[in-house]
C-alpha cells in the first residue's frame, strides 16, 4: 500500500527532474561517467542516471553503480 501512494510523487518528481528524496535539482548534482552512462549524484547521496538523448533521469540500480 505504501509503495503505491509513493511510486507516482517519485514519478512526478523525476519527470521533473529533481531528486525523489530531498527534491533538489539533479542539474546540480555531480555528474561521472561511469560505463558509458551518465550518473548524477545528488547531495543527499542518491545516485540518478541522466538519458542522455532525451535528458530524463531514473534511479540507479545496484550494479550500475
Amino acid at each position: 500500500m505504501f509503495k503505491s501512494l509513493i511510486s507516482p510523487i517519485q514519478a512526478w518528481l523525476l519527470s521533473q527532474g529533481r531528486c525523489v528524496g530531498c527534491g533538489e535539482e539533479l542539474s546540480k548534482g555531480s555528474r561521472k561517467i561511469v560505463r558509458g552512462q551518465t550518473t548524477v549524484t545528488c547531495r543527499c547521496g542518491r545516485i540518478f542516471i541522466q538519458d542522455s538523448k532525451s535528458h530524463t533521469y531514473r534511479r540507479a540500480l545496484f550494479n550500475e553503480i
